[in-house]
């Protein structure tokens, strides 16, 4: 009876092992397969973020393939000109203090941007620079821009400043016609006169009839009206062409509405049409 009784208890135990084994087996197997499913989704996600990174990689070489595509290398002079002007003009803009009156700016006929006015090389008196200019259109909106030059006159020497950025606003047609025909003298050919400050500056007509032009100079962050008698304004005919097609000069560019915009110049009309967009216009 007791060998039976010590068989049957065997029989039992071994079958209770042979469960646990088994529930031990499943549970391996089960961790196993988690294990592999997470594995794999690893993998899966990491090919996923891989070919993703790809795909932006190839957006970013497409962006600055279309970039270089839309600026010729030979026209990267150009380009750096109108950027450094709309650069000029947003940052003067950007200090209520002491920027152009917005009431100004509304009546302007043009305005013109020259960065970095250095002082004449080899012994030449006065200044020389290069920048652009556009005119209001009779929809309120800014024309394509023709590059310019300026020369002469000895702003900015008294102070011994190296280089000054300058800002002109064209208030009437006296001051532009002379431009548009190629050479405006400024206080020959059209008065100019030291421009008020302060975007929120009242401007009255009276100020306006004052002077066909206010010039406005930067230098070492001070910004300020100034003056520049003696100094010419002349349209860069050279690079005009080379922007715009052979043959198509300043006077084109600003009233025929032939010369489009193009990738080159729409930074500095971009800038304009923030400063004083066509809204903003006065009752005249």
């Amino acid at each position: 009876m007791i060998k039976r009784c010590v068989a049957v208890m065997f029989v039992v135990a071994s079958l209770g092992l042979g469960s646990l084994m088994a529930q031990d087996n499943k549970v391996e197997k089960g961790a196993k397969d988690a294990a592999q499913a997470t594995a794999d989704g690893a993998k899966k996600a990491g090919s996923e973020i891989k070919e993703g990174a790809k795909a932006v990689g190839r957006k970013l070489d497409t962006d600055n393939d279309k970039a270089a595509i839309a600026v010729p290398k030979d026209q990267k002079e150009y380009a750096d000109r109108a950027q450094n002007a709309a650069n000029v003009l947003a940052e003067v803009m950007g200090i209520p203090e002491s920027g152009v009156p917005d009431d100004l700016m509304s009546h302007a006929k043009a305005i013109a941007v020259i960065p970095h006015v250095v002082k004449g090389a080899f012994g030449i008196g006065g200044r020389y620079g290069k920048g652009l200019v556009s005119e209001r259109m009779a929809n309120g909106k800014w024309s394509a821009p023709a590059f310019v030059e300026i020369g002469g006159g000895s702003f900015g020497l008294q102070l011994g400043v190296e280089a000054t950025d300058l800002v002109l606003v064209f208030t009437n047609d006296s001051g532009l016609d002379g431009l548009l025909k190629g050479k405006v003298t400024l206080g020959a050919d059209a008065t100019v006169a030291a421009g008020p400050v302060g975007r929120k500056a009242s401007v009255g007509t009276d100020v306006m009839l004052k002077s066909a032009i206010f010039s406005y100079s930067r230098s070492k962050g001070l910004f300020a009206g100034v003056s520049l008698d003696g100094a010419a304004v002349t349209m860069d005919e050279s690079a005009n062409e080379k922007v715009f097609g052979k043959n198509v000069n300043g006077k084109a560019i600003l009233t025929s509405g032939i010369a489009k915009l193009n990738p080159i110049v729409k930074p500095f009309v971009d800038e304009l049409e923030k400063v004083s967009p066509a809204s903003s216009l006065s009752q005249k």
